[in-house]
């Protein structure tokens, strides 16, 4: 079990990145890896977006699967924006800034929470409530938002 643990932490560490300048996880392929943030509430599963339908958004560039989603988006950015800007909910709720894996998501209380991996979101999954209280004091605290 411990030797599980230090892997877990080492993976999660591996992962930590600068948040400074960047409140919306994005990489190359654009905000939360260029998947549908939308898609997750209409479709409950992850969905890869099209470069046709983009925009920007806080600082990074939003892909959308249809016209829909994307207008969905538009209207109401905070609804379906991932929660800690789509950094790792369970990192932030230990007090770091990770990536996250759009595969690893959980939607609680119409809200969209990411994970760095699916192993990662099982840890999450044990206790959703006292890692979203932390989550949410520690992004406010350094604040990220």
């Amino acid at each position: 079990m411990r030797t599980m643990v230090l892997l877990a932490l080492i993976a999660i560490l591996s992962g930590c990145t600068s948040i400074a300048n960047k409140p919306t996880f994005k990489t190359d392929a654009g905000a939360i890896r260029g998947y549908d943030p939308v898609a997750y509430f209409t479709e409950e599963k992850p969905v890869q977006g099209l470069s046709e339908y983009s925009l920007d958004h806080n600082g990074a560039t939003w892909y959308f699967s249809s016209s829909d989603n994307k207008s969905l988006f538009e209207n109401d950015p905070e609804k379906y924006s991932p929660q800690y800007g789509g950094y790792c909910a369970y990192a932030m709720a230990n007090g770091f800034v990770v990536s996250s894996d759009p595969e690893a998501f959980t939607l609680v209380d119409d809200k969209l929470y990411l994970n760095y991996s699916l192993g990662v979101r099982e840890t999450w999954l044990k206790d959703i409530p006292a890692y979203i209280e932390s989550g949410d004091k520690n992004w406010a605290a350094k604040q990220y938002k």
